[in-house]
């Protein structure tokens, strides 16, 4: 079953952690210093919050599949919008390893269709930082404006 996934970027993570924890009930599923998530199952929810960009609030938006078939029929709806999408295989970001696509709203919110194959220690490729490359970027360029992947 699809999970619906939401990440805001936010100023100060321990005083989030403690008002989102109060709010859903529970502590972060996964926690570091610079980032925190919650897999709830009332909502059904992956809910994330980050520290690492200047823009605060809505990062992103996304959908999370549990395999690989799932993600493919995500993938042909949003063939169906005729919409660009940005394909991402095995990318490193938030801790995990995932198969992702991209895609923009009429709004300009990027949406994050993706299915995660396992977690890994750093937040990102920390390889992509050493050849020069944007330490904190999982998204595509064009809607990369904030931290999960800014």
């Amino acid at each position: 079953m699809k999970r619906l996934h939401i990440h805001l970027a936010v100023e100060n993570l321990e005083q989030n952690i403690t008002f989102y924890s109060t709010m859903f009930g529970c502590r972060p599923t996964i926690q570091h210093d610079d980032y925190a998530k919650w897999m709830l199952e009332d909502p059904r929810v992956n809910f994330a919050i980050s520290n690492r960009s200047t823009q605060l609030g809505l990062d992103h938006l996304g959908i999370q599949a549990e395999n690989e078939q799932e993600l493919q029929a995500i993938k042909q709806q949003l063939d169906a919008t005729q919409a660009p999408i940005e394909a991402q295989e095995g990318a490193a970001c938030c801790y995990a390893r995932s198969d992702k696509y991209w895609i923009t709203d009429p709004q300009g919110i990027a949406w994050e269709s993706f299915h995660s194959l396992n977690d890994i220690p750093t937040f990102n490729d920390q390889k992509a930082a050493s050849d020069g490359e944007n330490p904190f970027a999982c998204r595509p360029a064009e809607n990369n404006k904030s931290s999960c992947c800014s």
